[in-house]
């Protein structure tokens, strides 16, 4: 049977929570919402979870309004306080200094998102002995690579970090990445971090060396937004959209059709999407697809994830200090 592609843990745990067994063990789900915005956290508490789940043991915070992808300030600096608030409890104290990794090709819009947040975190490590005086004690340590991709570099980029790591020594990793969604209607409006690190591009299928603690030897925090479904996705929510509709309000032309509406609204999603798929794979391969505006949307995501980097690597200055130091 065809998986579905995700890298969204709580798109799996809604996807499981749908099924006839509603409880898993090992695996907990809680969720919050207020001012238009979602935030639901699944943890793996142990093996059978991960199983499960087929993700590794860990919290999986998701962050989703759909004002994320429209330009409104004012929800944006909530979302960057709530993203800040759920990293500064998955990352502790930083005792050291911080790595950001931009993961992604930055010739590859939808894929840009690792290499734009990383031209606008406020990077210091060359400097933080050195500060002006209003400064010292209010900025950590922190130090940015965008590594590209292995097509490109023909490095794992696994490879280069870890080297990397191993030269600057520091206390914590945090990777951002460009995502995929199993439902459009998450495409450009979800931020997913974990404490599990990330396995670049397994959301649609390209598997890589894992970034995780266990390969790099410090923690690694992992940042993502999907930015892309595939295309037997796009095509089987429409078809849910379209059945739903119809079963609803059915034109007086189509009516001895109702029956075999019936019949494919009552298919189950995987053997749906993979009929979807394995018609369109001959036609279109492994294709996937983003909406048109990725580009301004990507900037106004990657502005909100530096941000809340911005705050959390550097305790002693607030949003206002990062604009003013930034721009």
């Amino acid at each position: 049977m065809q998986n579905i592609y995700t890298d969204l843990a709580l798109e799996i745990a809604e996807q499981l929570q749908s099924g006839v067994e509603t409880s898993f063990d090992g695996i907990e789900l809680e969720t919050w919402d207020s001012h238009n915005i979602n935030v639901a956290t699944v943890r793996i508490t142990n093996e059978a979870g991960a199983a499960v789940m087929g993700k590794s043991i860990g919290s999986y915070i998701t962050i989703e309004s759909a004002e994320m992808k429209s330009n409104n300030i004012e929800i944006h600096e909530k979302i960057i306080g709530i993203l800040a608030e759920k990293l500064s409890g998955l990352v502790g104290k930083i005792d050291g200094p911080a790595l950001i990794i931009g993961l992604g090709n930055s010739n590859v819009t939808p894929d840009s998102l690792g290499p734009k947040v990383i031209s606008k975190v406020l990077i210091t490590r060359h400097i933080v002995d050195n500060l002006p005086s209003e400064l010292k004690g209010r900025l950590g340590s922190l130090c940015a690579l965008s590594p590209g991709v292995m097509g490109l570099t023909g490095i794992e980029t696994a490879e280069v970090v870890r080297g990397l790591a191993e030269h600057v020594e520091p206390s914590l990793i945090i990777a951002i990445d460009a995502l995929a969604a199993r439902s459009i209607g998450r495409i450009n409006q979800t931020i997913q971090l974990t404490d599990t690190g990330i396995s670049p591009g397994a959301g649609i299928g390209n598997v890589r060396m894992a970034l995780t603690k266990e390969t790099l030897g410090v923690p690694v925090i992992a940042i993502g937004v999907p930015t892309v479904v595939d295309a037997a996705t796009f095509v089987n929510d429409t078809m849910d959209l379209f059945l739903n509709q119809m079963s609803e309000n059915t034109p007086e032309s189509l009516k001895d059709g109702a029956e075999f509406f019936g019949m494919l609204e009552n298919l189950e999603d995987r053997d749906k999407y993979a009929v979807i798929r394995n018609t369109l794979s001959p036609l279109v391969g492994n294709m996937f697809v983003t909406p048109k505006e990725i580009g301004e949307v990507v900037g106004w995501l990657s502005n909100i994830i530096a941000n809340a980097i911005n705050m959390v690597v550097h305790e002693g200055i607030d949003k206002d200090d990062i604009n003013r130091f930034m721009y």
